[in-house]
């Protein structure tokens, strides 16, 4: 039946940055699609409260901006518990300056966590699914792939390079049996966004901006990540799907 292309019992699905936000709205969706779940991040505190929301979600705590450190933790859970069938690239971070006055700081941050750690867990998993000639990666990118905003261009870059990145992950891995895509949410309530949510006239622009005329909800993403994630998509590979309320489609 049609119904069972998007069945994902028996596959195991690591998130990235899903102790919270986004991450944890894509792992909860993957897990009632039948998904065995390991979340990931750097406070094994909040990724414990966050299991205690997922049955059977396993921990895997690792900085995803440090390549040596990801491809230890990556190769050891598949040597010790078994395959990574299913990566979702999610981790990320924001950082809102003029651009004249943005720290420099910041900006190498921006690079490591938003295009690095894409690099490093994908390559750590490709390696193993190349082996096993089959797995699915989709890279969390951005409306801002291909809008730009105030104060944001650096984040803007980064995402731009997490689409760009997700095509060249494509164009080598496919051939391998990988299908490596990327979902471009729009504005969403988020921790990430928090600031936005708060502030009433950023939120009226963006309800007349957006043609859906509101925030999306994180759990709108779902779909798009199980249909990435499952049999569904076995010959989508290098795209990047825009879940966005129609922004980009419209001036």
């Amino acid at each position: 039946m049609a119904v069972d292309l998007f069945d994902l019992a028996g596959r195991r699905a690591l998130v990235t940055g899903s102790s919270q936000g986004i991450g944890l709205a894509l792992a909860r969706g993957l897990a009632e699609a039948g998904a065995e779940i390991v979340l990931n991040g750097r406070d094994e505190a909040k990724l414990a409260a966050a299991a205690r929301e997922i049955p059977s979600a396993r921990i895997l705590a690792f900085d995803v901006t440090d390549h040596a450190a990801v491809r230890a933790a990556v190769d050891r859970f598949e040597a010790e518990v078994g395959p990574i069938d299913i990566l979702v690239n999610n981790a990320g971070m924001q950082h809102r300056a003029p651009l004249e006055d943005f720290p420099e700081d910041a900006f190498q941050r921006l690079l490591q966590t938003n295009i690095a750690s894409v690099f490093n867990v994908g390559q750590a998993c490709a390696r193993h699914m190349i082996g096993r000639h089959g797995g699915k990666i989709i890279n969390i990118a951005s409306v801002q792939t291909s809008l730009a905003r105030p104060s944001i261009a650096p984040y803007t870059a980064t995402k731009g390079a997490v689409g760009n990145l997700t095509k060249g992950m494509a164009t080598d891995w496919a051939k391998h049996g990988l299908q490596v895509n990327a979902i471009a949410p729009g504005y969403f309530d988020t921790p990430l966004n928090a600031a936005l949510v708060a502030d009433p006239a950023f939120s009226a622009w963006l309800e007349k901006r957006t043609p859906a005329g509101r925030w999306g909800k994180v759990e709108e993403l779902v779909g798009a990540c199980i249909f990435l994630a499952s049999p569904a998509s076995s010959f989508v590979n290098g795209h990047v799907l825009y879940v966005d309320g129609g922004i980009t489609a419209s001036l």
